[in-house]
């Protein structure tokens, strides 16, 4: 079972220092599966908070904020991510790995990709 902590600490160190495209070339079908599924969830949350009107007065502490705002127009996305962490790694796993290794870095990664554009529309 270390494979999942395993795989849930490659996802987040992902989202937060690169694009899809940078995954390691032997990722099987279901971690590349997985992998599209953070990034699709991460670029939601990211569109949403560069959407958000008070996003361009906000400081870099009220990002934590935005993120939280962010969740209920991502709520679908989110859910796809757990499920199909879920359906890789065992019933809880999902949300498991949500709420630790993902939301650990994603203020980190959602800064990075606001600072460099990515996140625009």
């Amino acid at each position: 079972m270390i494979m999942a902590p395993l795989l849930a600490a490659s996802l987040a160190v992902t989202v937060a220092t690169g694009p899809l495209d940078a995954r390691p070339k032997s990722m099987s079908g279901p971690q590349a599966s997985l992998q599209g599924m953070v990034t699709a969830t991460t670029n939601c949350i990211v569109r949403a908070i560069a959407a958000d009107p008070r996003f361009q007065q906000a400081s870099a502490d009220a990002l934590g904020d935005l993120i939280v705002r962010s969740m209920p127009a991502c709520a679908g996305t989110v859910r796809e991510m757990i499920d199909a962490y879920d359906a890789s790694y065992g019933e809880g796993s999902g949300e498991a790995f949500f709420m630790g290794p993902y939301l650990d870095v994603l203020p980190t990664a959602a800064s990075r990709m606001l600072g460099s554009g990515a996140g625009e529309k």
